[in-house]
């Protein structure tokens, strides 16, 4: 049971967490390149700077949570839930989006390029400043707000 824990600068690279509860936890700029983190719960996590490049996020809950400026590049988040997370200035280039819940996050000044981001919904998404240039973003819900 890892739900409120304060991992800030914690190193969890390569490890397996699937199916953790980290709801609510501390992970500002914690490292967790090439960690498993198959069905966890993030939400309401703060993942402020956290570096999660190559980290298995499928069916993540990450709802609500917190990853201004984090680096995800190349992470696997197929069907990850990140509805009202904020994600500004976030770099999630050339990782797998498909169908992703954005619904109502905040992008704004995110780097998608080479990102799959298809059949995943931006609905009322805030994508002002994003970088999507030569990401797949077929069968998209539209994107609403900016």
């Amino acid at each position: 049971e890892l739900a409120g824990a304060n991992l800030e600068r914690a190193d969890l690279s390569g490890l397996n967490l699937t199916g953790a509860n980290l709801r609510g936890a501390r992970l500002e700029k914690a490292d967790l390149r090439e960690a498993k983190l198959t069905r966890a719960d993030l939400s309401g996590a703060n993942m402020r700077k956290a570096l999660l490049t190559n980290c298995d996020l499928t069916e993540v809950n990450a709802e609500g949570a917190d990853l201004t400026g984090a680096n995800a590049s190349g992470a696997e988040m197929f069907r990850i839930n990140l509805a009202g997370a904020k994600l500004v200035g976030a770099m999630i280039r050339g990782s797998n989006l498909r169908a992703a819940n954005f619904h109502g996050a905040d992008l704004r000044k995110a780097d998608l390029t080479n990102a799959l981001v298809s059949e995943s919904n931006l609905s009322e998404a805030m994508t002002e400043g994003a970088d999507l240039s030569t990401s797949v973003v077929r069968d998209m819900k539209k994107v609403a707000g900016n």
